[in-house]
């Protein structure tokens, strides 16, 4: 492996200018930006490694999939998912640099997507660029399955890979990427949450008016937060009639591995410059709570009048965006219907309900070999123990890949605890570039050996 990881080395300005050149393409699927642009660049730069390589599109309502495989020196195939996509990068006032001219500021490198995913994408490609170069063929045979609408909750995935499941079938998939703790040891994530996003609407009257109608007419945004209060108590309980019912309780393994996780909260409370948690709490039961709970979160709010100065009206409509992030075993569309039916039972008859995505937890067995194999590879790189998590506290399409294609799957990559993603300044650290790239290439070597 010695001659690999120095072709790492050698190649690392390129690799990074490669990153920054991907960086520039503003991929942004909430706004339907550079979409087929990015998918023609990364699937361009797959076929200059020799990948056969196909860019298909999903169903109507997403985005298309850059596809790609290249054989190796054996048959077993790992899956490397991803996503070209990137989050808005409003509120641009609060970048320190243009969000799309990714710039190298001491060891950072500031852009969006420059973590979340495209540095992850890139930190693939120099892997297996590295091992083609000096190797002449890849040791394991590798698919990547890059889709373009993962920020908006990969809409038509599910059927996508229901679809094209011959296409996609591996032995193994390793995830869009990852993170090192504050302490720098790297972390392996096994799965992610489920997720509901909902919009609530209100409209009492038919046009605003003057606030002195307050004694007589309906105001809605009082009646959206009345709503609101009705689904979740001011002591952080979700008050859903059913919401907990089939929430399928965390294994023992998986309480075991929260419980091997360092503690990492006075970090994140200085990042947050907060004192304390909610419901206060620390160590193990803050790692629990964060990571195998499910969550009801307002993610935003409009009516009225929000400008400068004062405006002294009564809003005629309001609305509301929601997200719940939900666990194994709870079914969006189930907890949809008893959000309705919860509404409605309360009184709240008249809010409009709007699912707007929605997307199945999954987790893999801390136990299962493969965790084994990307452990051994991130161990060898970093040289500290890894860190495995059960579930990130986030959600992405995993379902469909362990459901349908029935693969073990998990997380690593060039992340670190600050690398602000989906907010202003994203940033990562070039060290952890390096390292996210030679772990990829450990990875490849000790997945061709693996028994399977």
């Amino acid at each position: 492996m010695r001659d690999v990881m120095e072709r790492i080395d050698q190649q690392m300005n390129e690799s990074f200018s490669l990153l920054q050149e991907f960086c520039r393409l503003p991929s942004v699927s909430a706004q339907g930006t550079a979409i087929e642009q990015t998918a023609e660049f990364i699937a361009g730069e797959l076929r200059k490694l020799e990948f056969e390589t196909q860019i298909i599109p999903k169903r109507a309502g997403g985005q298309p999939v850059v596809y790609a495989y290249h054989p190796g020196v054996v048959d077993r195939t790992i899956l490397l998912y991803g996503h070209y996509d990137v989050q808005p990068a409003e509120p641009l006032d609060l970048w320190s640099t243009p969000p799309f001219e990714p710039a190298l500021v001491g060891d950072r490198l500031y852009g969006r997507g420059i973590s979340d995913n495209k540095g992850n994408i890139i930190a693939r490609i120099a892997a297996i660029r590295a091992w083609k170069e000096t190797r002449g063929e890849l040791p394991c045979a590798v698919k990547f399955c890059l889709e373009g609408d993962e920020e908006i909750g990969s809409p038509q995935m599910e059927p996508f890979v229901e679809e094209h499941r011959d296409l996609l079938t591996a032995d193994a998939c390793l995830w869009e990427g990852g993170d090192i703790t504050w302490e720098g040891r790297p972390q392996v994530t096994l799965g992610v949450k489920g997720l509901l996003y909902v919009e609530l609407a209100v409209k009492t009257i038919a046009r605003d008016a003057h606030s002195s109608w307050a004694t007589t007419l309906p105001n809605a945004a009082w009646r959206l937060v009345w709503a609101l209060n009705s689904i979740k108590s001011p002591d952080e309980s979700i008050l859903v009639d059913g919401f907990f019912d089939d929430v399928r309780a965390p294994t023992p393994e998986e309480l075991a591995a929260i419980a091997a996780m360092p503690s990492d909260e006075s970090e994140t409370l200085a990042s947050y410059e907060i004192g304390e948690f909610l419901c206060g709490v620390r160590g193990a039961d803050f790692r629990s709570r964060h990571l195998l709970e499910p969550t009801a979160s307002v993610d935003g709010l409009l009516s009225g009048y929000t400008g400068a100065g004062p405006k002294t009206v009564l809003p005629a409509e309001a609305m509301a965006k929601m997200d719940f992030r939900l666990v194994p075993a709870q079914d969006p569309d189930d907890i949809f219907a008893k959000l309705r039916a919860h509404l409605d039972r309360h009184g709240f008859s008249d809010v409009a309900l709007r699912k707007l995505s929605s997307e199945h937890a999954a987790r893999t067995a801390p136990t299962h070999p493969f965790v084994s194999v990307v452990t051994e590879a991130t161990r060898e790189v970093y040289g500290k123990e890894p860190v495995v998590i059960p579930s990130m506290a986030g959600t992405g399409p995993l379902h469909p890949f362990m459901a349908t294609l029935g693969l073990p799957t998990a997380d690593c990559g060039v992340g670190y605890p600050d690398n602000r993603i989906h907010a202003p300044d994203e940033n990562i650290r070039t060290d952890d570039f390096r390292n996210g790239v030679k772990a990829i290439a450990a990875l490849l070597e000790k997945f061709a050996a693996w028994p399977g």
